[in-house]
């Protein structure tokens, strides 16, 4: 017990200590405060001024640490804010690189207009005709991205008017900003949020919304009601939620039971809360290596001068583009290039997945292909590199190779001794018959 009692003592120690290394390594960040200019009128779009700020994490509302860093000279001080984070999101390695580092986490900033929506799954959540007075406030919406695309965060920040001190109200993340997956397997898109539960918005509720949108396609893929506990009729067949995991830890990750071709894209996490929401965008490509066959195979056999056409095909493959090429394997074991041959357009299955040919003429004179080899097809794809080989033999070869000539001699020479015996035999046995008959 006493063991048991050091061990546990020892882990409380550890985790404070986790805990103070954390909220002493929260970043200082550059940031684009992005906002909209007044319109000019007539219908046009007013246009958007972009000033650097910087960002003061901290997780404790009651730290001092953050604000006793001093601004750059290129930052006007009113750009300068202080944002608490007490889910210590913002604090992630990715988002705080090391002093002197070139790359940087990318980072804008938004003024942010809390407003009911009037969809359906969020409906529910602002049925009061009454717009809280917590919501008078200044709001902001921030956007961040890790390095090398490890992390993806977007914040709602509420701060009393007119002050730079900002609290997150509302933040969502995903640890899948580019995901990659194979044809058929099962897929998960990370997306988790957190609330801030001492606001009073957070006891209405909360919705989800899945959207699928690339080279202008776009379609709902799924949404859910938190509040009424109700998923909407619109869904996406295979797609799905781990609601246990949703209500109990905030994992809003979308389940994809199997990948399909029409999966590749730009999906949208969104979570809402009544006014407010926040969501992040990450991307989905499913790479599928092609499948190659010859014909015909095995080759026929070919004499010199002769000429054989020899097609690769590769199928189910995706995406576009796919690079195909030939290469001989001589029977001195040295490769070269016999180029991509005539490639034919490539061709689209029901399924999605690609299908393209390429048509080789082995001509046995014009390519030196010697007494023949190895023809291999080679595909180069995103999923990988695939080859796939035929045995050519070109007979009645005219000039013999060293090892050719050589058996040829070595058979000579044998000849030469089988007959230099039997002469000799044959010799000696005429001799001993002539000597019988004089006797």
């Amino acid at each position: 017990m006493a063991e048991f009692s050091t061990i546990y003592k020892l882990s409380i120690i550890a985790v404070i200590g986790f805990i103070q290394a954390c909220s002493c390594t929260c970043p200082v960040m550059e940031c684009w405060f992005v906002q909209e200019k007044a319109g000019r009128g007539g219908g046009l779009t007013g246009a958007t001024t972009q000033e650097k700020s910087l960002l003061h994490i901290r997780t404790d509302a009651h730290s001092e640490t953050a604000e006793t860093q001093r601004a750059p000279a290129d930052i006007n001080p009113s750009r300068v804010y202080v944002i608490t984070d007490p889910a210590a999101t913002l604090c992630h390695p990715s988002l705080n690189p090391p002093r002197g580092s070139i790359k940087k986490p990318q980072c804008e900033i938004n003024p942010f207009l809390p407003q009911p929506s009037s969809l359906k799954w969020v409906a529910s959540l602002t049925e009061s005709a009454l717009s809280p007075i917590y919501l008078q406030a200044d709001w902001f919406s921030g956007s961040f991205q890790g390095l090398d695309e490890q992390l993806g965060v977007s914040t709602i920040s509420r701060a009393p008017s007119g002050t730079k001190e900002h609290d997150v109200i509302l933040s969502i993340t995903s640890k899948t900003m580019s995901a990659k997956s194979r044809l058929g397997d099962p897929v998960t898109l990370d997306c988790s949020f957190w609330v801030d539960q001492s606001n009073p918005l957070s006891s209405s509720g909360f919705a989800v919304e899945w959207r699928y949108q690339t080279r202008g396609d776009g379609r709902l893929v799924l949404a859910y009601d938190g509040k009424m506990d109700r998923l909407a009729d619109t869904h996406e067949q295979g797609a799905s939620l781990d609601f246990e995991a949703l209500h109990e830890r905030g994992n809003a990750s979308l389940l994809l039971e199997e990948a399909k071709v029409r999966h590749s894209g730009t999906y949208i996490c969104t979570v809402y809360l009544p006014y407010l929401l926040a969501q992040v965008t990450m991307d989905l490509q499913i790479i599928e290596p092609p499948s190659l066959s010859i014909h015909p195979s095995p080759l026929p056999l070919a004499v010199p001068g002769q000429t054989l056409n020899v097609q690769c095909e590769a199928s189910g493959f995706a995406p576009l583009p796919l690079e195909l090429n030939w290469e001989f394997k001589g029977a001195d074991g040295k490769s070269r290039s016999l180029g991509s041959g005539s490639v034919s357009g490539h061709r689209q299955a029901w399924d999605g997945t690609y299908s393209q040919s390429t048509r080789l003429e082995l001509d046995t004179s014009k390519l030196d292909l010697g007494r023949g080899g190895e023809v291999t097809c080679v595909a180069v794809h995103a999923g990988g590199t695939r080859r796939a080989s035929v045995t050519l033999n070109v007979i009645g070869f005219s000039s013999p190779s060293i090892e050719d000539s050589m058996a040829m001699v070595g058979v000579a020479l044998v000849l030469y001794g089988l007959i230099k015996f039997v002469s000799w035999t044959f010799t000696g046995s005429e001799g001993k018959v002539k000597m019988a008959e004089v006797d």
